[in-house]
This record gives structure tokens, sequence and C-alpha cells, in this order.
């Protein structure tokens, strides 16, 4: 099983800005050093608590540092911008990382930030699809440019200028594009089964219940063959909050206790779920009422903590229930404790990852 990384990092409110930029760019260094194989981080606009405000700009930071890994938006929020702005964008991006890059993409889910770019009463889902077909188009129609959408047109017929490369966008470097990933965070995804058919593979959340992860692979399995592609196991990402630390004892009270930075991720995502009406991620009975869900239960149900012998029998247990997947991402939490949070991937990569059977694809 391969190992990566991704993050929507959530820091304390109060935390200075330039060093939580600082850590969540040191914890992809680590990963790249660590032999982790590809690596990922979110956006929001709005959030002062998950405050990378651009993955690709966050992502562009760190070319020339990461040797190894590939790195991957994780997503781009597709209604929040014009495709022409993202096409450009993403086709940089994979030049400067000289094709070491995954394009992930989504709707976006923060309702803030649909606000405040204007498209909180439009339909996303309609949007999203709308952008990303015209940013494929982009990269496989030569200019000028005369693509009309609902939402966006993008043409560059009235001011090119061929002779001095006027009104040409760019294409990435990976042909036709670099591979395409779509977070899947909700039980039974539609969504799953169309990307797939398309050519595109998932990642599952890290704040879904194992039981609804587990009915991501079905509908994955569905799509691959409305697309007449196989179904690899090898192709599924599932992310995971996982610590790991040298005795239980502080494995625990790391990731459970009152001021575990575990605890404020999944307080602020409970939070949000409820006041959006999904709560449901963190149920096993979708029928249940929202008040049933505790943070205590979902650190319980959702985290894997322990020293490498437990994690690697709880990361077992959770593939025997959720099904096989290629990469486990290693959920990215603020450092609280940087010493620990550095020991815990340090762990994972030396001491849990061996204890792993290999991935069974029959």
């Amino acid at each position: 099983m391969n190992l990566g990384f991704f993050t929507m990092p959530i820091h304390p409110l109060t935390k200075d800005w330039r060093l939580s930029l600082a850590e969540d760019r040191e914890a992809f260094m680590l990963a790249d050093e660590l032999g982790f194989t590809e690596a990922y981080c979110g956006e929001h606009s709005t959030d002062a608590a998950e405050n990378i405000t651009s993955c690709v700009v966050f992502l562009a930071s760190l070319v020339g540092r990461i040797k190894q890994m590939k790195l991957g938006t994780g997503t781009v929020n597709l209604p929040n911008t014009h495709p022409a702005r993202v096409a450009a964008e993403i086709a940089m991006l994979d030049h400067m990382l000289d094709g070491r890059f995954i394009f992930g993409i989504s709707p976006g889910g923060l309702p803030s930030d649909a606000e405040a770019f204007g498209t909180l009463d439009q339909n996303r889902m309609e949007m999203f699809v709308e952008c990303i077909e015209q940013v494929l188009e982009i990269w496989r129609s030569e200019p000028p440019y005369n693509i009309r959408g609902k939402y966006w047109q993008v043409s560059t017929e009235r001011t090119m200028l061929p002779e001095i490369g006027q009104g040409v966008l760019p294409k990435p470097l990976q042909r036709p594009h670099p591979p395409i990933v779509g977070t899947v965070v909700a039980p039974y995804s539609k969504g799953v089964a169309l990307a797939a058919a398309r050519g595109w593979d998932p990642i599952s959340a890290n704040f879904l219940m194992p039981k609804w992860v587990a009915t991501h692979w079905p509908s994955y399995a569905e799509g691959c063959a409305m697309g007449n592609r196989p179904a690899d196991p090898a192709n599924w990402r599932v992310a995971k909050s996982i610590f790991v630390a040298d005795d239980e004892a502080t494995a625990r009270a790391y990731a459970m206790g009152p001021n575990s930075p575990y605890r404020f991720y999944f307080s602020q995502l409970v939070q949000k779920m409820k006041k959006a009406g999904r709560a449901e991620l963190f149920k096993k009975d979708r029928t249940a009422p929202d008040d049933t869900v505790t943070v205590d239960g979902v650190l319980e149900d959702l985290v894997i903590c322990g020293t490498p012998s437990q994690v690697a029998d709880q990361i077992e247990a959770f593939r025997a229930e959720v099904g096989e997947f290629g990469t486990l991402l290693y959920a990215g939490h603020d450092w609280a404790d940087p010493a620990l949070a550095r020991r815990s991937m340090v762990l994972l990569a030396e001491q849990v990852r061996p204890k792993l059977r290999p991935l069974a694809t029959a």
C-alpha cells in the first residue's frame, strides 16, 4: 500500500498565519523525505481556521523543495473561478512540477465561500461541470477560442495576434491533461460513478464513517464499467486521521485529549456539517437525530491512534471494512506539538507501513 498525505488544515484561530503555513509546508517536505508517493492540500477563502486560500499557490511554494512525490490540488473549487484562469494556472503548475502533478477538482463545500463569490444561490454542481468541461476544451483545442456556456464564455477571437503569441492559453505538460481526481464526501455518491466513467479517480474523505466509505467502491466500479476501463483498487485513495506515538498513553492524549488538535479539527467539522444539514457523515444510522453526533463519538469512530503495532492493526481492520484501496492518505492536522506530529509521520512510514499487507487485487 502506498502512503500519501492530504490536508485541509484546521488551525487555531489565534495561531500566527505565517507559522501555520510554515508547518503545513514542512509536513509536505517531511512526507516527501519519508517516501510518501503523493500529497494534496485543500483551499478555502473565507475560513480563518482552514486558512490555505489557494491550493495552487501553496503547491507552487513547494516547487524545488519536493524531490520525489507528486503534488495534487485537493481540491480546486471550480465554481469559484473562471475556467480560463483554472486552465492557465493548472497548466503552469504542471510545468513547474515537471509533470509530477495531480489535478483534484470539486464544486466546493464551504457556504461562506459560495456567498463571497456570489454563487450561493446558483446551481454549483452545474457550474462545476461546465467549468471542468471548458478547462478540458481549452486544453484540447487551438486558439482562437470560442467556448460558450451558461455561466462562462472563453474567447480570444477579437484580440488574437498569432505572430506574437497573443490570445493563446497554455496547455499542461502532461497530455492530454494531468490525472484528475475528485474528493468524495457523501455516502453512496452518484458523482463517483460519473467521474469514473470519464477516467477520473476518487479520494474518499477522512471524515466519513467507514460504512459510508465502503459505498464508494461499488459506485467507482460501476463508473469504470460505463467508461470501459478496469476498476483497479490501486487507483482508489482513502484519507484517514491517524496518530502514531511510541506509547499508547501519549497517542491517546494527543489524538483524543481536551487539547488535542484532532479534537479541535472534528469539533469544527461537526459544527459545520450540522449547520449545513450534513451530519449524516458522522452517523452509523443516517436517520438518527443530529444531536446524537458528539465530538467524543466522532473521535472514537474516525481517528486511528496508538503504537505502531496498534495502528497497523486498526488500519487492517479499516481495510477489511471498506475494501481494498491503493493509497492511504494520512490526514494533516495542526501541529500542536511539532515534535510529536513529526514523530507520528516517521513512525507511520518506518514502523507501521512495513506491517501492512500488500494490496490484494484479486
